[in-house]
């Protein structure tokens, strides 16, 4: 079978760039299994600051890099660099800006508070990976998100990047953890995602509401071809959604050996019609 060939995954946390979590360790691991299983894999994460660029031996990707993404008006240059996990013969391609990803922390300041530009940091990584797959000339037949941080990928993929040649045919994996944020985004986030291919009646859980983590895994869902359940005792709500939307959905494995039937899930959902 040729489809699910290729698989992009877009995670937030990678082991061990950052400290484990079930988001990293997943992050870390998955994608090493899918090639032991003989799938072409491309990964990214955000370039947070915490990461030791000398130790982790980062270096930057000058063809790929350059590019100004606008949001809200305002030019950031993306760079992005890129390092290996030896061990897993694993490549990691990191999405950068000195704005959002320089500071000495992830999403939490040295007292615990959640950044008050996290809305701005998820838009720039998601569409830093989207415009960094089209110029590495890849095509992947699945793209497999981890992380609320990338909750804005499927809407992308599925409404601004539609009809571009890369990722017309992709199909989306969102993956549900216990990792949600507690400070809202700001109301203006809506009007900052938005890109070509995106109407108002795309954003109907950010309109009129509060927009925090239910809300945005709710605009994930609805535009995700299949929902995993990566961690145990996921949010209530967001399952019961889950189901209302009669998505493919696959539940809970407490295996750690969870690669095969994610294989199998994978390759469910590209059979599905969409």
């Amino acid at each position: 079978m040729k489809k699910n060939k290729k698989i992009l995954y877009i995670s937030q946390e990678i082991s061990p760039f950052l400290q484990e979590s079930p988001v990293a360790d997943m992050g870390r691991y998955l994608p090493q299994a899918m090639q032991e299983r003989r799938k072409e894999t491309r990964t990214f994460m955000p370039k947070f600051g915490i990461i030791n660029e000398r130790r982790n031996q980062l270096h930057e990707v000058i063809r790929l890099s350059g590019m100004n993404l606008i949001i809200d008006d305002t030019d950031y240059p993306l760079i992005i660099k890129v390092a290996s996990i030896q061990s897993a013969r694993l490549q990691v391609y990191f999405i950068d800006n000195e704005d959002f990803f320089q500071r000495k922390f992830t999403i939490y300041d040295e007292d615990g508070k959640e950044f008050i530009d996290n809305d701005e940091r998820t838009i720039f990584f998601v569409r830093g990976v989207m415009e960094t797959v089209k110029k590495l000339r890849w095509t992947p037949d699945l793209i497999h998100c981890l992380g609320w941080m990338t909750a804005l990928a499927p809407l992308y993929i599925k409404k601004a990047f539609n009809q571009d040649p890369f990722f017309k045919n992709s199909k989306v994996i969102y993956s549900l953890f216990k990792d949600d944020f507690k400070q809202p985004f700001r109301d203006i986030f809506a009007e900052k995602l938005v890109l070509e291919g995106i109407e108002s009646k795309d954003l109907v859980h950010l309109q009129g509401k509060e927009i925090d983590y239910i809300a945005l895994s709710k605009l994930a869902i609805d535009y995700s071809d299949g929902i995993i359940q990566s961690e145990a005792d996921t949010n209530p709500e967001i399952l019961k959604y889950v189901e209302e939307k009669k998505k493919s959905f696959l539940p809970y494995i407490p295996d750690e050996d969870y690669a095969d039937e994610y294989v199998k899930f994978y390759n469910s959902v590209t059979l599905t019609k969409t």
